[in-house]
């Protein structure tokens, strides 16, 4: 299946994978490269050195600078903001950018900040609203400003308190970084 990219959208990259879609008003500059089966919605822009893996969703109103490498099935919520400078002066530029990952199943919410620099581990979960100020491990939800470990989650999605109970009260342990159930 082809990519399908909205007319009003200035796309440069060929490097995008077959059943992509690109919505209204998005500028994709030439050397960015994006997976298959990703749903880029409205009014996105994405720069040169941008990696965006597979089934990756990219909401409403979101910036993803150079450095930035997004993994396979990742959610990213409208309008969160990336950084990739850790002091921006105007016109004047780092000889590189700083590298920020967003590892595969992460869910980052809606106008969160994100600074350059970070990993967010496999499957964790960053609430809307968030500030993430610092290297996120795997399978953890964090939430606030700055963002504050808050619990935990399954690969199957069950939000565990920090005590690894679930809403039922259901005990799970740590494997590794992973939780399991008991």
């Amino acid at each position: 299946m082809k990519t399908n990219i909205h007319p009003t959208s200035e796309v440069k990259s060929k490097n995008i994978g077959d059943n992509t879609t690109i919505w209204q008003y998005c500028v994709i500059l030439g050397k960015a490269v994006i997976g298959s089966n990703c749903n880029i919605n409205f009014n996105v822009f994405i720069e040169d050195d941008v990696v965006i893996g597979n089934f990756v969703t990219i909401k409403s109103g979101v910036q993803i600078w150079n450095g930035i490498r997004i993994e396979d099935n990742v959610f990213i919520g409208p309008n969160v903001t990336f950084t990739n400078d850790l002091i921006p002066r105007s016109k004047l530029y780092p000889q590189e950018f700083v590298k920020t990952t967003i590892c595969k199943y992460a869910s980052i919410g809606a106008n969160s900040t994100i600074l350059a620099g970070v990993t967010i581990g496999e499957y964790a979960l960053i609430g809307a609203g968030s500030v993430v100020t610092k290297n996120i491990p795997p399978f953890t939800v964090w939430y606030g400003n700055p963002a504050k470990h808050k619990g935990y989650i399954t690969r199957d999605n069950i939000v565990l308190a920090m005590n690894l109970t679930d809403k039922d009260g259901n005990e799970y342990k740590l494997d590794n970084v992973e939780p399991v159930h008991l």
